[in-house]
């Protein structure tokens, strides 16, 4: 049984993080634009390297299970903080159903950084459980 959850662990791990690593790689690669995005948003643009810092970096981090629960709670708090500053308009439609994927996706990495990153990962190669 011990050997299907960390199967499982690291299904989860490839999983989760998808989203994160194409929004941070399209931070990259449109930076201009998403920097005034934030902006009109007021959410100061200058923030954006800390924003692809942590959906890129900290989605590869997940992905390969290093530094997973600090990272799972990063990732938690932000995901929170995006669906409240970017997605509580619910007047446009699309906005409640980001807001509560957002719910969800935070309510996952929650779940990540209690558990831990499974036994195939490079924190537990590392025998360290940040």
């Amino acid at each position: 049984m011990k050997k299907l959850e960390n199967v499982g662990v690291l299904v989860a791990r490839i999983l989760m993080p998808i989203l994160f690593i194409t929004a941070g790689w399209g931070k990259i690669t449109g930076y201009a634009g998403t920097q005034q995005y934030m902006d009109a948003m007021g959410v100061p643009g200058a923030m954006l390297p800390l924003v692809i810092l942590l959906e890129f970096g900290g989605g590869l981090a997940i992905l390969f299970g290093f530094l997973t629960r600090t990272t799972a709670i990063i990732t938690a708090v932000f995901t929170l903080l995006t669906a409240f500053l970017f997605h509580s308009n619910f007047a446009e439609g699309v906005n409640s159903i980001m807001f509560m994927k957002n719910m969800t996706i935070a309510g996952g990495y929650l779940l990540l950084a209690l558990m831990g990153p499974g036994a195939i990962s490079i924190d537990r190669l590392l025998k360290k459980n940040w």
